[in-house]
């Protein structure tokens, strides 16, 4: 079940630095979530009573970033997707959409099961201060980053919508293998250190699936004669 893609315009930020868009979107998700959970016996995961260990601040950081970080992915993906004369990247550009929109659903499922907001407040990464290992970007002070490593900027955005013919196809595999390789990692930390089985089951995947991914949208970059970003 897809979710419906957001819009193309460019992201407008918040007080609390959420793009303006994500919020209508991450409550759909949190209700197809909801339904997909329940579906699969998933309404007993963190609740009282369960096996399943309660949510800490790791499985709830990472669902939360990781929603943001998805939905930017599915709209650099919509847009190729509904822009492209390829037929090879409209279709992993599909891929893209519909993989991280139903992923998306799930993080946002778990978040209204958890009574935690959909969203993360004040900065992004914080979760990771206090791993194994932590992470290089944040402020030494709150482990608080503003951007999320992989996170195409407004120019960005706003080039790829300008963009046409081949050099669409290049920008956005550019900007969207940048995006998977950004969030990687993000996916080691909460595979290794998330307290709900199932939150360290879909990062191990979601790190599985995107590397294989990283591989061929490097392959069709080559192919195109463009070259991968800088991280």
């Amino acid at each position: 079940m897809s979710i419906i893609a957001p819009p193309s315009t460019t992201p407008l930020p918040t007080n609390d630095g959420v793009a303006r868009w994500v919020r209508p979107f991450v409550a759909v998700a949190a209700v197809v979530g909801l339904l997909l959970l329940g579906a699969a016996g998933g309404l007993l995961l963190g609740l009282p009573g369960s096996s399943t260990p309660e949510p800490g601040p790791v499985d709830i950081g990472f669902s939360q970033d990781m929603s943001v970080h998805h939905l930017q992915a599915v709209e650099m993906a919509a847009w190729e997707r509904d822009h492209t004369t390829d037929p090879v990247l409209a279709q992993i550009a599909t891929d893209i959409e519909k993989t991280q929109n139903n992923q998306v659903g799930q993080m946002q499922g778990w978040l209204a099961l958890w009574d935690a907001p959909a969203l993360p407040i004040g900065g992004y990464m914080g979760w990771m201060a206090g791993t194994p290992g932590g992470h290089g970007h944040a402020d030494p002070g709150t482990g608080v980053v503003a951007t999320m490593p992989g996170m195409a900027s407004s120019a960005d955005l706003a080039a790829l919508r300008a963009a046409t013919g081949p050099a669409l196809d290049i920008l956005f595999l550019q900007l969207i293998l940048r995006h998977h390789e950004g969030g990687a990692e993000m996916l080691r930390d909460a595979a290794a250190n998330a307290s709900v089985p199932q939150v360290r089951s879909l990062a191990t995947q979601m790190l599985s699936s995107q590397a294989s991914e990283m591989d061929y949208l490097r392959q069709l970059l080559l192919a195109r004669g463009g070259t991968p970003l800088p991280l």
